[in-house]
């Protein structure tokens, strides 16, 4: 059966497409590549099911799309992480694969993926696509839930675009783990995650569509005193999240999402957290920061 892809949600068309005929245990042709970039264009979010694979073939099947980040944003590192470093540690295990404590700090700081955010936009050149395996998932609650960014945009009125069109914010995980009441930071985590700038309206380099580019890790606005940035960009995520523009993921087994930083934001939901939740997240570099790329 060829690759096909259709809306996972027939009543937006235009957002979030299932992908079938293709089976990521193998290595993928050209024309499958560029049939999924073209899928990703148009829907932002793509879900493959039923995708048994290891780190190994998902690292591969990611490199089509792009040079991979390393996992340099996990709390963890050196000898304590699970995972290789091409490979973000999105669970709540530890590395004996016991589940974490409550107030353990490497799940206190993964509680900032219950926000609002667009991955690795606390980087200087912040993420192009994630793609996201499920391994094991809890029996009930844990969805990841996608908001449309373009039609955030698109639904903006004019006198909002124009305040809005050429505003430079600052991201940093010190911002977005501080809005959860999370300060625990070492001097060297602090100037690691130090802000960088990003546009807070992106052109999408293949589709030409504009976008806004919110997430929980942008805590200023250049040139804006601090409190007047944040009413804004807290105004901004609550009309980009409205219902209409959010599509919530049921996760199954061996589910692999991949979505477009570029044009989406994302969060991930409660569960019962003594359960085991384990996901593999590999993540394709955008190409520059997004001041060098086209307004």
């Amino acid at each position: 059966m060829p690759l096909a892809i259709r809306p996972a949600n027939p009543a937006r068309p235009d957002f979030v497409g299932e992908v079938s005929g293709v089976d990521l245990r193998n290595i993928i042709t050209p024309a499958e590549a560029a049939a999924i970039e073209e899928g990703m264009d148009t829907y932002g979010v793509l879900v493959f099911r039923g995708q048994e694979i290891d780190d190994a073939q998902q690292v591969a099947f990611s490199r089509n799309f792009g040079p991979l980040e390393l996992a340099t944003g996990d709390i963890v590192q050196g000898e304590q992480r699970r995972l290789s470093m091409e490979v973000n540690d999105i669970s709540n295990l530890h590395r004996d694969g016991t589940v974490m404590a409550r107030d353990d700090r490497k799940r206190l700081f993964s509680l900032g993926n219950m926000l609002w955010h667009s991955d690795s936009s606390f980087k200087a050149t912040p993420a192009k696509y994630s793609l996201l395996s499920a391994r094991v998932i809890p029996g009930a609650g844990g969805n990841t839930e996608f908001a449309d960014m373009r039609r955030a945009w698109d639904t903006l009125d004019q006198e909002t675009r124009a305040l809005v069109r050429d505003l430079v914010c600052e991201h940093s995980q010190i911002y977005s783990r501080g809005v959860l009441g999370f300060t625990d930071f070492t001097k060297e985590e602090r100037a690691k995650w130090a802000p960088v700038p990003q546009r807070l309206v992106r052109r999408h380099p293949r589709t030409g569509r504009l976008s806004l580019f919110l997430s929980s890790h942008a805590g200023a606005i250049q040139g804006w005193p601090v409190p007047e940035a944040r009413a804004l960009l807290r105004d901004l995520t609550e009309n980009a999240t409205q219902r209409e523009n959010v599509h919530a993921h049921v996760w199954q087994p061996h589910d692999l999402v991949m979505w477009d930083n570029r044009v989406t934001m994302h969060r991930a939901r409660r569960y019962d957290a003594a359960q085991v939740r384990d996901l593999h997240r590999t993540t394709v570099a955008d190409v520059a920061p997004t001041l060098e790329q086209a307004a």
